[in-house]
């Protein structure tokens, strides 16, 4: 389309001032074009997005803060949210600095409830105190996102730690393709880990035979290797 346009500006300076200003014209286009950001105002970049503008630095120094914040395991975590909404628990992620809570640590957890329902539930990460039991009415996850697997949450955590020693900061039973490659639509744990050797993993663990995927490093590496 810019193209397009561009053509039509020339034939019209070409027929109003003559070929030197259609030469002219085309020439300050171009470096126009050279020197254009490569995203338009009017498109949404990686700054744009409250979710997607957090530095891969930035998520990572969250992750060391939370494992370091932490006393309350994963397991434990579980045991209590379930406790508060009886259900499968789907996914849990720390957050080392949580707006709803003080700024505390705490492990936000999704249950699938016995009761049909989506519910979202605070546990702090030091206490293992419930602070927040909510029903999540979001229809659209409510007809999507995965409810169980074939591995459950403390198999994949398992296999996962197996593979990379340290402290579970996220671990999400997820089937979409949010990264484009080849793996995705196929159940999955995605698991981040604070590693014991200071580094940080993510890692895959097949929801249907717990077979551990090492998705990145702490190296900025991505790796399509197997570790069972």
């Amino acid at each position: 389309m810019k193209r397009n346009v561009t053509i039509a500006a020339i034939t019209a300076a070409v027929l109003i001032g003559g070929g030197a200003a259609g030469a002219a014209a085309f020439a300050d286009s171009d470096d126009d074009r050279d020197r254009a950001p490569a995203t338009s105002a009017g498109s949404v970049g990686p700054a744009d997005d409250k979710d997607a503008d957090e530095a891969p630095d930035d998520r990572d120094d969250d992750r060391a803060t939370a494992a370091k914040n932490v006393r309350v395991s994963l397991d434990r975590a579980v045991a209590a949210a379930l406790k508060s909404a009886p259900g499968t628990v789907t996914g849990a992620e720390l957050d080392a600095d949580d707006d709803d809570h003080e700024g505390r640590t705490v492990w936000e957890l999704d249950v699938r409830g016995s009761d049909g329902k989506w519910h979202d539930v605070a546990v702090d990460a030091t206490s293992g105190k419930v602070l927040k039991t909510r029903e999540d009415d979001d229809d659209d996850r409510d007809r999507h996102a995965p409810r169980s697997s074939a591995v459950t949450l403390d198999r994949a955590a398992a296999a996962a730690l197996k593979t990379a020693p340290g402290t579970i900061t996220s671990i999400d039973l997820d089937d979409d393709d949010d990264d484009g490659d080849r793996r995705g639509g196929v159940l999955r744990w995605d698991v981040d880990i604070e590693g014991k050797d200071g580094k940080q993993h993510e890692l895959r663990v097949d929801a249907g035979n717990g077979k551990v995927t090492v998705d990145r490093d702490d190296d900025g590496d991505d790796r399509d290797g197997d570790d069972d």
